[in-house]
């Protein structure tokens, strides 16, 4: 049976579990909105019922191996929700390589929450690019984005060529309405929308804001869990992929393009999300970072935050990534004689870390819930004064990192400061200072502790 859903779409079953979604990592999905609107046992029939069109929508190569791809059942094909195109500047969404030339990026950052505006914002006014790394004409790299979203998108939907985007809300609450069906999001969920993909964003709890990981590369996929085994961290029946939904509006709307850096804007008749039925394994899903089980040091040392990845997207030397994706979420500390905190490190990553909600560890002061900080590939940086004593001087019983979320997009390519990341963004002039009151301590003494 079949069900209006409040955004206009007529939509199919869900789970049990969870009503509008399916669960499960990469399988091949199948879901229809309307009965018998899916072909059975072949993909392109000579004529599919309800007089629709059977198209493919391909994330990869044909002969990649495995192919990700699905195959959809729409009133319209694609090619009538594409007309003339005319170039249009969003000109806070910007796109690598984007290297500007009186801003710095060599150094420590932290920001401040970016504040919201009293302008209207949608999805597409209200991105704002805090850094770009790689190429986005190689489909190398990624940029990291802030979002401040007042207002819903009316008859207007997007999608990007270039990209693949991770959404990890921190404030309010937003509906993306795909092709493929409906995604509702919330602070500690986040959502993926595959490169290709049309969609709508609507506001279901506003004002709203949350970071966006833009992925030029191969796109996300869990990483190798090698001698974790098959269980904990991030397990693939947590991911959420919806169900069929469709709408049959004729009204005039705008469909706005991303690609290689630019955007496009074209006038249609009608809603694209006119998909009845579909099945395959190139989808939006969605995933609650409550259901990630952390694993960790359980006798001393503090391991590498590469334990705590959720999701990564490979490059092509093996090892290392294009982006990680990792969540530094509530857990037990039970590590003796062991500084706990991350140690002072300078690697060869480029980390950029958002604070969802709560404390950080390594950082009591400062790095606070909306904020973002930048340490670029090689620079030092580690825990602040505050944390350092008191990691070096704590009774080191079970301890509970309690209320806290914090993330970190992690990427192999230096990471450069848009303009307004520089010049706009409430940076913390300061953040560099947090380490200046650490003190010498060696004094030839053997045994000084």
């Amino acid at each position: 049976m079949n069900a209006p859903h409040s955004s206009g779409l007529i939509q199919a079953k869900g789970t049990l579990t969870e009503p509008g979604y399916m669960p499960g990592w990469a399988n091949d999905f199948e879901t229809e909105a309307l009965p018998d609107a899916l072909p059975r046992g072949m993909n392109s029939p000579q004529k599919c019922n309800y007089g629709l069109y059977g198209e493919q929508l391909s994330g990869t190569a044909f002969t990649a191996n495995p192919p990700e791809r699905t195959w959809s059942y729409r009133i319209r094909p694609s090619v009538k929700h594409s007309a003339r195109y005319t170039r249009i500047d969003l000109p806070y969404w910007k796109s690598a390589p984007n290297v500007v030339e009186d801003v710095t990026s060599l150094g420590q950052y932290r920001w401040d929450p970016v504040p919201h505006s009293d302008a209207p914002l949608t999805w597409l006014t209200g991105m704002r690019t805090m850094t770009t790394a790689g190429d986005v004409n190689t489909q190398v790299g990624m940029a990291s984005h802030i979002y401040l979203v007042t207002e819903s998108m009316k008859d207007a939907y997007f999608f990007s060529a270039d990209s693949e985007l991770l959404v990890v809300p921190q404030e309010g609450r937003l509906r993306f309405a795909t092709e493929l069906g409906i995604i509702d999001v919330e602070p500690k969920e986040i959502a993926i929308i595959p490169r290709g993909l049309v969609y709508r964003v609507e506001v279901l709890d506003g004002p709203c804001r949350g970071f966006v990981c833009e992925n030029y590369g191969q796109k996300f996929e869990l990483p190798a869990r090698g001698p974790i085994g098959a269980n904990c961290m991030a397990n693939p029946r947590d991911f959420k992929v919806p169900v069929a939904a469709f709408e049959d509006r004729e009204v005039p709307s705008t469909l706005t393009v991303k690609w290689c850096g630019q955007f496009h804007e074209t006038q249609i008749g009608q809603s694209p999300l006119d998909v009845v039925a579909w099945h395959g394994n190139y989808a939006p899903y969605k995933y609650d970072l409550r259901t990630y089980c952390p694993v960790g040091a359980i006798l001393f040392d503090h391991p590498d935050p590469s334990i705590f990845t959720v999701l990564t997207a490979p490059s092509g030397v093996p090892g290392t990534a294009n982006i990680d994706f990792v969540l530094f979420r509530e857990r037990w500390l039970v590590a003796e004689n062991t500084f706990r905190p991350p140690w002072y490190h300078k690697n060869i990553m480029s980390e950029l870390m958002g604070n969802i909600y709560g404390q950080y560890d390594a950082k009591p002061q400062g790095f606070v819930p909306g904020g973002m900080s930048l340490h670029n590939m090689m620079l030092p940086h580690g825990p602040d004064r505050e944390a350092f004593e008191k990691a070096s001087n704590a009774n080191l019983g079970a301890d509970k990192l309690d209320r806290t979320m914090s993330f970190m997009f992690e990427t192999r390519f230096p990471q450069h400061l848009t303009e307004f990341a520089g010049k706009e963004a409430p940076l913390q002039d300061d953040y560099i200072d947090c380490w200046d009151s650490l003190e010498k301590k060696f004094d030839g003494t053997p045994g000084k502790k």
